[in-house]
């Protein structure tokens, strides 16, 4: 079976993408840059005993996304205890609501985000009562 071991998100400032997933999410970072050959910094996301992966932030090689377009890559989706708080959080950062949180009924809310860098993002609040 092929599981998701590691994800990539594509920036064009580094530090203002480290600002932000590390202030918003308290993402640590780690200067990877030599073994990759470019501006590349391994992102912790969560104590290693917890459900969830680490990733790494990259310097983008190509175009940004453009507003509107079809998403051309995996969404990476975040798991959080207080949507709403971390909302508030994200648009501090001049971020933008690609889709407003809605209700997985029974199970959770959920809202999708454009990040510093205008790649989009998820944010998932575990609830069996919303609806």
């Amino acid at each position: 079976m092929g599981r998701v071991i590691h994800f990539e998100i594509h920036v064009d400032d580094m530090a203002r993408a480290k600002e932000f997933y590390g202030e918003v999410f308290g993402w640590k970072f780690e200067d990877w840059s030599e073994f990759a050959g470019m501006p590349y910094f391994g992102a912790v996301t969560g104590d290693n005993n917890e459900l969830g992966i680490n990733g790494a932030l990259m310097q983008r090689q190509s175009a940004p996304p453009v507003l509107k377009q079809a998403v051309n890559a995996y969404t990476c989706t975040i798991g959080v205890e207080d949507l709403d708080s971390i909302e508030a959080k994200i648009l501090q950062y001049g971020c933008k609501i690609a889709l407003p949180k809605y209700a997985l009924p029974g199970m959770a809310w959920q809202a999708y985000y454009f990040d510093t860098e205008g790649n989009i993002f998820g944010v998932h609040e575990p609830d069996e009562n919303a609806k």
